[in-house]
């Protein structure tokens, strides 16, 4: 089949579009899932990813943009003899990492349970070992997305994406409900769960949940073994689209191992990077729950009065604080990870693009890349970001329900919201970083805000004024600081200048104004409308009024839209980051 190249903002777009259906799809998994499995719950479903993504990131999350910039920077050169080598190469490589992942995550869970849950590792255990096999398919999901990526291709990686998260809804959803309803009937007919004797039907609740948090994992593991299997079908069907002409044409290519070095060689930074970011969640899974274990054992009046009724009385009976304000902060993390979701749809169009201009030596192209990739960021991520942080409790309430707490996890979001931009804005900036080389800083960056966001954690949560705040004040701190020195390493690396004030002052302003006014709206409407519709229409007025305030201060114009189906970036993308 003949390769068909998608521009930048034509490539975003598709990517965006699949973000949109899979958090389309991710709400009609996650806020059931919430109901269901309460925060306690939630907190098992959290604990079992933290100690997932870090594993992930090593064995997958670094390779596709490695084979992805591999591609893209041979293809800009002409070697597409290279290409096909990758990748039979890489095939074989993420099959090796994807079982050691498998087996590292089996060998870990039993310590790491011991570790992360105060509560007994028999309630993470079953969690970790169903989401275990996702590493492996996760890995071999890699090889298939890099390549069609580094050919801008990004449909095969949207629709994928879309098949993984249908998957996640039908199973893991449906796993979670069955087994639930299970455990109700075994407790209305022998007042037991899993065998086990329950003195009430609370308890009862309490003890199905790590089986039902298992439940909900294993299919996240089905989902991905889907992805896996629609990927592969569409290599052996459509191929990579290079022709016999241009494989001809292609001098020799570099032998397998030299390959193979240069993949690890880009991967393994770019993995330690992503190694950093999501060992956030493991701090926050082992710090969050060992500091709060700890204030609830020093000042456990302290911390009960800051909530007061906020905390349902059966969860404070059953010494399940520190598990259910974990379950909160779960609740709000998986809220604050929409904005750098869509972000990183930018970044992995952009990156391909990038490598091209840098890998031909094209300043200007680099130029334009840099400057496209900056303002569609900022005039996504600043509306998003602060409106969850002035729209949590609402959102939250919506989301959630009553019964999970929203009012702590909308405090929580107050200041999620905000380091959401800062995070959202990393993504895009350090695949920019990769694209030309630097794959080093990101790591560097990365490591040194995790351990800022480590000291910030360790002594804001133990602190009564700020317990489970502490951890969202220490993820502000730390993007902000990674964003702002990878601005600066952007700069000096591209040699391109970057005009802050003309990416960010107009959507600033604009997603100011329509975060206020969706909070205003939103409390005229409780005066009269139910509080589901009262927040569901404050949120559309938010959306209208930002495309209105969009046009209005030119931050996209029509050209905007109509590059969308041009192979080529407009002009009011080119020139400073302005439109002109």
């Amino acid at each position: 089949m003949k390769r068909k190249s998608q521009s930048f903002l034509k490539g975003a777009a598709v990517l965006v579009g699949a973000v949109m259906v899979v958090k389309v799809l991710g709400a009609l998994f996650k806020i059931p899932l919430s109901w269901i499995l309460t925060p306690v719950g939630s907190a098992y479903f959290g604990s079992a990813y933290s100690l997932y993504f870090p594993i992930y990131s090593l064995a997958a999350a670094g390779f596709p943009t490695a084979v992805a910039r591999m591609v893209s920077a041979r293809c800009a050169q002409g070697r597409f003899q290279d290409v096909r080598r990758l990748q039979g190469v890489s095939i074989r490589l993420f099959t090796g990492i994807g079982l050691c992942a498998f087996t590292l995550m089996m060998a870990l869970s039993v310590p790491y349970a011991r570790l992360a849950v105060r509560t007994g590792p028999q309630t993470v255990l079953p969690a970790v070992w169903a989401l275990a096999p996702c590493a492996f398919f996760c890995s071999m999901i890699s090889t298939y997305r890099g390549l069609y990526e580094g050919l801008r291709n990004m449909t095969p990686t949207a629709v994928s994406q879309i098949i993984e998260a249908a998957g996640r809804l039908v199973f893991g959803l449906g796993i979670c409900a069955a087994l639930a309803s299970a455990a109700a009937r075994e407790y209305a007919a022998h007042k037991t769960v899993w065998g086990v004797p329950q003195p009430s039907a609370e308890y009862a609740r309490l003890a199905a949940l790590p089986a039902c948090a298992a439940g909900a994992v294993l299919g996240v593991t089905i989902g991905s073994m889907l992805a896996f299997f629609f990927l592969m079908i569409y290599y052996r069907k459509n191929g990579d689209g290079i022709t016999d002409a241009e494989l001809r044409r292609s001098p020799e290519p570099p032998t397998k191992r030299v390959l193979r070095r240069e993949l690890l060689h880009t991967a393994i930074p770019i993995a330690l990077g992503s190694l950093a970011v999501n060992l956030s969640t493991l701090v926050d899974a082992t710090l969050l729950n060992s500091r709060l274990d700890d204030l609830m054992h020093r000042l456990p009046e302290a911390l009960l009065n800051f909530y007061g009724t906020l905390l349902p009385p059966e969860v404070v009976r059953m010494h399940s604080v520190p598990s259910f304000l974990y379950g909160c902060y779960t609740n709000a993390n998986t809220l604050f990870m929409l904005v750098p979701t869509v972000t990183q749809a930018f970044a992995m169009s952009a990156l391909p693009s990038v490598t091209a201009a840098w890998a031909g030596g094209s300043h200007k192209k680099l130029e334009t890349c840099v400057h496209a990739v900056l303002r569609l960021s900022a005039m996504v991520t600043l509306p998003m970001g602060l409106g969850l942080s002035v729209m949590g409790e609402p959102v939250c309430r919506l989301l959630f329900g009553t019964q999970n707490a929203p009012e702590i996890t909308g405090r929580i979001l107050s200041v999620l919201g905000i380091a959401s931009i800062f995070s959202a804005l990393c993504t895009p900036v350090q695949s920019m970083l990769q694209a030309v080389g630097r794959v080093d800083l990101p790591v560097k960056f990365l490591f040194a805000g995790l351990a800022v966001k480590c000291v910030l954690n360790y002594f804001l949560v133990g602190d009564p004024r700020f317990q489970v705040m502490g951890a969202a004040v220490g993820t502000l701190v730390c993007y902000f600081f990674i964003l702002t020195a990878s601005l600066i390493a952007l700069r000096r690396a591209t040699g391109v200048k970057l005009h802050l004030l003309s990416y960010f002052g107009r959507p600033l302003l604009a997603g100011a104004l329509t975060a206020v006014s969706a909070r205003l709206l939103w409390r005229v409407l409780m005066l009269r409308l139910p509080q589901a519709a009262a927040t569901l229409l404050a949120i559309l007025g938010a959306v209208l009024l930002y495309l209105l305030c969009a046009f209005a201060l030119e931050i996209v114009t029509r050209e905007d839209i109509r590059s969308l189906f041009r192979q080529k970036f407009p002009k009011s993308l080119a020139k400073k980051g302005r439109i002109v």
